[in-house]
């Protein structure tokens, strides 16, 4: 039990004598992700990643934006699984958005794209169908947020 201890008291020295500061720390990254201001294109899917993004990146809005991230979000949907009726059972939803973080008091911007692709079922029922269409839609902008916010960590910390 004493070795556990005194093991941990060297390695939490060692690892504050290296530099190490948290990501979610104030002069870390995560202060950074907290002041972008996000804008997104002016649709449903658009509108869904804007709200899981400023989600993902714990949005001020008190605050002065930093950087401005805008987002550009195109969609493919493909059908997969054919009834004997030639009707989809299953459609591929690919979305891929791109997106740019320009510096408030100017600078070079930064930009990357990233692409997800879901799966959801279709029913016979016209409501069904529309909410497992839209399902698709809120877990591919939630996987797109988690992925720009991803990038965004990785640029912010190599200025």
């Amino acid at each position: 039990m004493r070795i556990a201890a005194t093991c941990a008291v060297f390695a939490s020295l060692a690892v504050s004598a290296c530099g190490f500061t948290p990501m979610y720390a104030e002069p870390a990254v995560g202060s950074s992700l907290r002041r972008i201001a996000v804008t997104t294109q002016d649709d449903r899917l658009g509108y869904r990643l804007r709200e899981q993004l400023e989600d993902a990146l714990a949005s001020d809005r008190g605050a002065t934006p930093l950087y401005r991230l805008t987002t550009e979000v195109q969609q493919n949907r493909r059908s997969l699984g054919r009834r004997i009726d030639d009707t989809a059972t299953r459609y591929e939803l690919t979305v891929k958005a791109t997106w740019t973080l320009t510096p408030a008091a100017g600078g070079m911007p930064v930009s990357g794209t990233e692409t997800v692709t879901t799966t959801y079922a279709t029913a016979d029922q016209p409501y069904a169908a529309i909410a497992a269409q839209q399902d698709g839609e809120e877990r591919a902008a939630a996987e797109l947020a988690r992925l720009i916010r991803l990038d965004l960590m990785q640029a912010l910390s190599n200025p």
